[in-house]
């Protein structure tokens, strides 16, 4: 899923990757045809050889049909720590917006990792406080709910210069939806990509390729995932770029496409610049 919170966790993985040398710290921008707007900062610190500490903040603008502005706030922490060949990694997070829809997010993970591969399995608590809006059949309601998230990742080095990552989860909510009823409801909150209601899906999966030609590298990414409010399903394809500006400054280029059945179809663009220390 490319929602803003989900490239915030991509960006949280790659902070903990590079900072086992010092520190990261990432500042970016992503914007859609359909007018979303976000804006991310990312970090990463080594706290010693195995232990990884890694946060980050987000804020995304759109506007919904009702002529309201809807403003999402993201932020992440995140633990991951290195056994040889086991680790682990947990995390917290909040989104979203306290007039529409929030949630707070507690996720735990055991991996083991080698020169070849590495595999996770995942779990995932999310704490759901939900705002559906008033349609022709229905006045506006306050839902509280929860979800638990069971899922599991790969990344594997298929050649020297070119790994492949494949990661999947499914989500089991502490209530049932019934599409016919929510398929109002999820068009007023979901006008771009960068809305809160992408959020909130049945399940994701995703397969990315990467290629590193000297010190850049490509990454292309196939993702899909299904809306739980009206089983509306979203394909995306992203492409990033990511290249040194000096020894100590890489920037990334992300192009993508998204067609889904509850916004259209829409094209974005992101660009990220990251520094490095020891």
């Amino acid at each position: 899923m490319r929602s803003c919170n989900a490239f915030l966790l991509l960006l949280l993985a790659s902070a903990s990757a590079l900072a086992a040398d010092g520190y990261m710290i990432g500042v970016g921008a992503e914007s859609d045809g359909d007018g979303g707007l976000s804006a991310a900062v990312v970090g990463g610190v080594g706290l010693s050889e195995t232990t990884w500490l890694s946060a980050g903040l987000a804020k995304s603008a759109v506007d919904l049909v009702s002529g309201r502005k809807l403003e999402t706030l993201y932020a992440d922490v995140e633990l991951d720590h290195f056994f040889d060949p086991i680790g682990i990694r947990v995390g917290a997070a909040y989104w979203g917006d306290s007039d529409v829809l929030e949630s707070n997010d507690w996720r735990a993970a055991m991996y083991y990792r080698n020169d070849t591969a590495t595999l996770s399995l995942e779990y995932e608590f999310r704490d759901f406080d939900l705002v559906i809006p008033s349609t022709n059949f229905f006045m506006s309601r306050r839902v509280m709910f929860d979800a638990d998230g069971f899922g599991a990742s790969a990344r594997i080095n298929t050649s020297e210069n070119t790994s492949l990552r494949l990661r999947g989860i499914k989500y089991d909510y502490s209530i049932p939806f019934r599409p016919v009823e929510n398929v109002d409801a999820a068009s007023l909150l979901s006008v771009t990509r960068l809305s809160l209601i992408n959020t909130l899906v049945d399940h994701r999966a995703s397969v990315s390729l990467s290629i590193d030609h000297g010190l850049k590298n490509w990454d292309i990414e196939l993702s899909t995932w299904e809306n739980i409010l009206d089983k509306s399903r979203t394909r995306s394809l992203t492409v990033r770029y990511l290249m040194p500006m000096t020894d100590e400054t890489d920037i990334e280029l992300g192009v993508g496409y998204d067609d889904s059945e509850l916004y259209g179809d829409v094209a974005f663009f992101s660009l990220f610049l990251f520094f490095y220390g020891d």
